[in-house]
Formats: C-alpha cells, sequence, structure tokens
C-alpha cells in the first residue's frame, strides 16, 4: 500500500505493479499538489480491514473501512494545531494497536498519545516540553512505531535520536544517528537492529545496532540511485529493503546484498496520476500474500 501524498490518494500495488484498490482523501493543492488533506502516512489496522492515516498538514488522524471507503473515526480538527484535548499539531505515524488504541506522534506538541476509540487519551509519552530526554521529554518525535513485545521505537527529529522502550514506557535505549540530520519513521529489524532514513537530498538508509555502530548503508550523491526525501523503509520477508522516496516520486526496493534498486513504482523526478506514476509518495505498508482484505482480494 502506498500513500501517494501528492495525488491526495492512496494505492494498494501489486509486485507486478497493477493498481487492484485506490481511495482518493483530498483535494490535491499546494507545493508539488501536496494536499492538506492527503494522507502523509498509511498503515493496515491489525485486522487488515481498516487503514489508518495521518493529515500531517490537516492536524487530524482517521479509521478507514477498505470495503466501503468511509472514515469511519477520526481524531483532530481539520486544520486547527493546537494541545487542548482533542487536538493535534503535525501529527505523524498513526497506528491501531491490536487493542484498539490508536498511537501517533504529534510532532510539534512533543508527545506520543494513544487515544482510545472514544477520543480520550488514556496514555502519554512526552510532557510537551522540547527537549530530548527519554522518556521524559521528546525533541520532535516524527515516528512511534509499535514493537512485537508491546514496547514502542519512538524517532526524534531534532537532535537525531531512536529511543526504545518496553511496553511500560520505561527506556531501554537510545540510538543517536551520527551521519542523519533528519532521521524518519525508525523501525526494528528481526534482527535487533534499527533501520532507519535521512529525510534530505541526497538521502540515506542505515542499519545500525543498538550501540550505535552502521552495519549497513545505502547513500548515492548522485545519479539515479540518489533518494531525495526518503520517509520510510522497512525490510521485506526476502531481506530486500522497501521505502518510500518522495521527491523523487516514486517507492524502490533496494537489495541490500548489491546495494542496488531491484524495483521500482513510479518515474524518478516525474510527478503524475497515471498508472505506474506517484506524487510525493510519504507512507506505505506491505500486505502479506496470505492477507484478504475486503473488497481487494476476496
Amino acid at each position: 500500500m502506498i500513500a501517494d501524498r501528492g495525488n491526495s490518494r492512496l494505492l494498494i500495488v501489486t509486485p507486478e505493479k497493477k493498481i487492484i484498490w485506490s481511495m482518493t482523501i483530498g483535494t490535491g493543492k499546494g507545493s508539488k499538489g501536496a494536499s492538506s488533506l492527503g494522507a502523509d502516512d498509511a498503515f493496515f489496522t491489525p485486522d487488515y480491514k481498516h487503514i489508518i492515516i495521518n493529515e500531517e498538514d490537516n492536524m487530524v488522524v482517521a479509521v478507514i473501512d477498505i470495503a466501503t471507503k468511509k472514515i469511519i473515526w477520526h481524531y483532530g480538527h481539520a486544520g486547527i494545531a493546537s494541545n487542548r484535548p482533542g487536538y493535534l499539531n503535525t501529527p505523524d505515524d498513526a497506528y491501531m494497536l491490536p487493542n484498539g488504541l490508536v498511537t501517533v506522534a504529534d510532532i510539534k506538541n512533543m508527545r506520543i498519545l494513544f487515544i482510545n476509540q472514544k477520543g480520550q487519551i488514556v496514555k502519554q509519552y512526552g510532557n510537551g516540553l522540547w527537549a530530548h530526554n527519554p522518556p521524559v521529554s521528546y525533541a520532535s518525535p516524527n515516528g512511534d512505531t509499535p514493537l512485537p513485545d508491546g514496547g514502542m521505537l519512538i524517532t526524534e527529529i531534532d537532535g537525531s535520536y531512536a529511543d526504545r522502550l518496553n511496553k511500560s514506557g520505561k527506556l531501554l535505549y537510545t540510538v543517536h544517528f551520527r551521519d542523519i540530520s533528519y532521521p524518519s519513521d525508525t523501525q526494528l529489524l528481526k534482527n535487533g537492529n534499527l533501520l532507519t532514513v535521512d529525510y534530505n537530498t541526497p538521502g540515506r538508509i542505515e542499519e545500525v545496532t543498538p550501540q550505535g555502530k552502521v552495519v549497513w548503508e545505502y547513500y548515492k550523491a548522485s545519479g539515479p540511485g540518489m533518494l531525495s526525501s526518503p520517509s520510510l523503509s522497512f525490510q521485506l520477508p526476502n531481506g530486500d529493503f522497501i521505502l518510500n522516496d518522495d521527491k523523487n516520486d516514486r517507492v524502490v526496493i533496494i537489495d541490500p546484498k548489491t546495494n542496488k534498486i531491484v524495483w521500482q513504482y513510479g518515474h524518478t523526478g516525474v510527478p503524475g496520476t497515471a498508472p505506474g506514476y506517484l506524487n510525493t509518495p510519504d507512507g506505505m505498508d506491505f500486505l502479506p500474500p496470505n492477507v484478504k482484505i475486503p473488497g481487494v482480494n476476496s
């Protein structure tokens, strides 16, 4: 699944590059067509019947029913930034947990929220102060990746950090990304290392140990392999890394053994709406081949 932000739409695309489901969300206005109503990120819910999105510029998170393409739940007030109950300020990476709670990295409010289905904040990480002092406070958190053990991996833009918490919110460790000035949406790999991207041009992907040692990276200073503001990468079951290369208008898969791009959806640096084209794709998620979702492969 791809959150095609500049086109204000969501797409589910097969490995053969066939679009099997799509939904338009916003108006497509703004820089490079980026919509204030479009999805910044999008993730499947645990039951694969819904998609949860964050509208970063619109100050809202929402849950979409895949079968009906209807928004069935939302939190925040469209276009209004605030730290008051019911409001957000630049929300990023909304997830639905198995227990039904919604988490979101509320970047400019310097906090991670846990919200129930009634729209009530039931837990919060961060006291709202702009400071790297986990687990007390965070400096512009833009990632809140839920972990299999019930913990969370928080990414902090300012200072370039990732903080791993256990399910009780206790800090297990912090990693400082020394080569990255704008880390985005750090993920935990099965081997225990962290995978993060540098939201810059040229962009970078790094695999880093919990001790901060870089064990793999992809970086090209120029040419067709150069990344431009990648914002999310994760590992596929075959070991390759997929990432959305935002300002290159493409999603690519990189083989870490060869450090080469082995698959691409989108035309590099050419935004468009036709099949095979994207415009500033800013989020994605993986649909396992054995999972059937309503209206797509059921």
